[in-house]
């Protein structure tokens, strides 16, 4: 990592200015005066710098902005503000925004009782926290790390910001805890192989990141935003518990989204231990909120959430792997009024779209923020109440059909389906994209069988089909009686061959007692040969003729739906 040329323009604070040429760099060493002299802590002579080391005492505020610091004057400067009780380092409020660290920069157990700062800050050799404890802020905006970083099992009690700090080299996080957030907004991990594990009690920010390698990421919080964030290189990423934002996301190679099972274990001294997760309250699950914008043919995301999950937007939606155990969003429970009509909705798995879309049309009251879903009605989404921003059945239909595909794809038929479903639910109430006859044949496919996927709702209407089928057959189809054979003949008046003509009695419609046992036993007889395409043989009037050529097209049809609708849910 280069070294940026001096500036020309002179801090806010009383600075050094040690080292300063007209010509070459005007303003010198911009360190901060130490209070009482007029040079930075490097540039003082050592009688001064004695005297100012022994004037401090553990837990003072120090001020060392853009002050050049070697590893011996760092080591100097802690040894003073040592406690002598724990031995340890401890700090107030400590300003080293913008400071310089030639070779290692060692802040081992140091305890920062106030606010950290090292905005702007370089460490060109390993910069150790290892251990150490922020009760205030700490904040590493844009600082750069040469060397390697490491806070492995450090502490923050406050918001912890390293936005747009650059890692030349690894950055260890193991067994770090925040009691905030953790911002690395805009960082840069050149060629960090690991991450973690680390435990947030509110959010990891690492949108706009850049992963230049490749990298295992392990976290466990409340919430981890990847907006924006590039993986130029294979990554994994482990998490527990949190919200995971992967929208707009720039994937170069695959990267996996992954519920870990059980809690991170970090290695001390005593072997390796699980992390304390006590930080967190939230369910024991992850829940992936959006996609949006993102390459999926290189996104695999097991046994996630994706009840909430935005896909609009997403690109080779039919690429994505789904695997583990994924969730989505139910449909509402119980029974609904729709106009004076009492209705049910069909259990499926539904995408959070059309979850907004409903509860858009039906006109449903905003949730209120952050009350858990209610399971009787639709969920609504971040742009409720305006239905120029909530996806049409149009859109919803083109989501379902991709994710159908990477079902398909990855032979899981089973999986499919509520997919296929939801998608011929979409084109059916889309009054811009499909057209009316589409959309009437849909209806009827829906309402007999459940767009082939309901074998319930089709062995029903079979089940009604021939109980009407034989209720016709009673009233108008069996004859009175069975037609009995007639034979007529001419005898020659002269003795010789007769000839006899055999004829059969036209049926006759039935009059009394229609509805007797033995009927009801012949017209069972004919309905079921019609649910197999056969003919009975039955004598039959004319009106029963055309009711059992009516029910030999319908009941075979109903059949075929329920066994395709069971074909589709045991097909592998």
């Amino acid at each position: 990592m280069s070294t940026p040329p001096p500036p020309t323009e002179a801090p806010p604070w009383p600075h050094c200015t040690h080292g300063a040429d007209p010509v070459t760099d005007p303003v010198g060493c911009r360190g901060i005066h130490v209070p009482g002299h007029r040079a930075c802590l490097a540039h003082l002579n050592d009688a001064d710098r004695t005297a100012y080391l022994a004037g401090l005492a553990p837990g003072a505020d120090i001020d060392h902005r853009e002050t050049p610091f070697t590893a011996d004057l760092l080591k100097q400067l802690l040894a003073a503000l040592t406690d002598p009780t724990t031995r340890q380092p401890r700090l107030g409020t400590a300003m080293f925004g913008g400071a310089q660290f030639f070779g290692d920069a060692v802040f081992s157990r140091a305890q920062f009782t106030g606010d950290a700062m090292f905005v702007g800050a370089q460490f060109t050799g390993d910069a150790v926290f290892v251990g150490a404890q922020f009760t205030g802020r700490a904040v590493f905006l844009r600082a750069q790390f040469t060397g390697d970083a490491s806070f492995i099992g450090a502490q923050f009690a406050d918001d912890a910001w390293f936005t747009g700090a650059q890692f030349a080299d690894d950055a260890w996080f193991g067994g770090a805890q925040f009691s905030d957030y953790a911002r690395f907004g805009g960082a840069q991990f050149l060629t960090s192989a690991w991450l973690g594990p680390v435990v947030c009690a509110r959010q990891v920010d690492l949108s706009n990141a850049v992963f230049g390698a490749p990298v295992t990421l392990e976290i466990a919080a409340s919430a981890v935003a990847c907006v924006r964030t590039r993986w130029e290189s294979t990554a994994t990423v482990r998490v527990r518990r949190a919200k995971v934002d992967l929208g707009y996301a720039v994937l170069a190679a695959p990267v996996a989204v992954t519920a870990h099972p059980a809690p991170f274990t970090t290695s001390t001294a005593l072997g390796a231990r699980a992390m304390d997760e006590s930080l967190l309250t939230g369910p024991d699950r992850v829940r992936v909120t959006s996609v949006q914008g993102v390459d999926a043919a290189h996104l695999v995301l097991t046994d996630t959430d994706l009840s909430d999950c935005l896909f609009s937007g997403a690109f080779h939606l039919d690429q994505l792997r789904l695997e583990g155990r994924t969730s989505l969003a139910p449909t509402p429970t119980g029974w609904h009024r729709k106009g004076i009509s009492p209705i049910r909705w069909t259990r499926r798995r539904t995408l959070a779209e059309e979850h907004h879309w409903r509860a858009q049309s039906a006109g449903q009251p905003l949730a209120p923020a952050g009350a858990p879903p209610e399971p009787r009605r639709w969920r609504t989404g971040p742009h409720h109440g305006d239905p120029a921003r909530t996806p049409d059945p149009d859109d919803v239909a083109a989501l379902y059909r991709q994710l159908r595909k990477a079902f398909e794809d990855g032979k899981n038929e089973p999986g499919a389906a509520d997919f296929y479903y939801g998608e011929c639910e979409m084109r059916r109430h889309d009054r811009t994209g499909t057209p009316k006859t589409e959309r009437r044949l849909l209806w009827a496919y829906w309402a007999l069988s459940g767009y082939g996927l309901r074998a319930s709702r089709a062995l029903g209407w079979l089940a009604a089909a021939m109980l009407t089928t034989i209720l016709l057959l009673m009233a108008f189809g069996l004859p009175a009686s069975s037609p009995k054979q007639e034979a007529t003949g001419t005898v020659p008046v002269g003795g010789g061959k007769v000839t006899f003509v055999i004829d059969k009695q036209d049926p006759k419609n039935p009059g009394k007692d229609r509805f007797s046992t033995k009927r009801f036993d012949k017209a069972l007889s004919v309905t079921l040969n019609s649910v197999v395409f056969r003919s009975s043989g039955q004598d039959l009037t004319t009106a029963g003729t055309y009711i059992e050529m009516t029910s030999r097209i319908l009941e075979p049809a109903l059949l075929a739906l329920a066994v395709l609708a069971i074909r589709g849910r045991i097909k592998r």
